[in-house]
């Protein structure tokens, strides 16, 4: 089978307000426009307080069912540490992470009652060894000049992988689903986290 009738699975996990909704759907909207069929399931949580959120992502040239087995995610992209760390027994052994370098604490480390885990990045490396990427997603969305960008920060490292897929095919999504005043610093964003992926061979996924 290659690489393009297979189903892949994406896996997002943030917090609520991170936009990581809009970045599945921006996913989405690339591979549909590439002739995959796609199918994803969002979960918000108590998104609003800044609860979990993630969405399950798939796409190959036939998919049957939205929802990603434990155990079979090719891509992790986490908008959260913490949240990362949820769901490492997710990915596949030779899955690939995309960590973005924030965290939001949860109400039990704010009260002290819980400690907030320590160095989340060298914990995925002891099981993925090379294929983990921390990019510093909301420090280059501050140097934009807006931190929503993040996400879209997050898009752009993951785009990286797919190599089957060029970068202006990325370029229409956003346009297409921002309004035009924010066409420029999202493309900017896009960019930017491309640039932060450095160090790897096209996905054999």
């Amino acid at each position: 089978m290659s690489n393009n009738d297979k189903t892949r699975n994406i896996f997002l996990s943030g917090v609520g307000g991170q936009g990581t909704i809009l970045a599945s759907n921006i996913l989405g909207q690339v591979m549909l426009n590439a002739g995959y069929d796609v199918k994803k399931s969002e979960v918000h949580g108590m998104a609003q307080r800044g609860g979990d959120v993630t969405t399950h992502f798939r796409f190959g040239e036939k998919v049957y069912s939205p929802l990603i087995k434990q155990g079979d995610v090719d891509y992790l992209v986490s908008f959260e540490l913490l949240e990362a760390l949820r769901y490492l027994n997710w990915v596949k052994p030779e899955g690939r992470i995309i960590l973005n370098n924030f965290s939001v604490l949860p109400p039990s480390v704010s009260l002290g009652k819980m400690e907030y885990p320590k160095d989340v990045e060298k914990t995925f490396r002891k099981y993925f060894k090379d294929n983990v990427w921390l990019v510093n997603g909301y420090e280059i969305a501050k140097n934009i000049g807006n931190l929503q960008v993040a996400n879209v920060v997050l898009i752009g490292a993951l785009s990286k992988f797919f190599h089957e897929l060029e970068e202006p095919q990325w370029l229409d999504a956003i346009r297409s689903l921002l309004p035009v005043r924010l066409h420029d610093i999202n493309i900017v964003a896009f960019n930017e986290g491309r640039a932060a992926i450095k160090g790897f061979e096209p996905s054999s996924l």
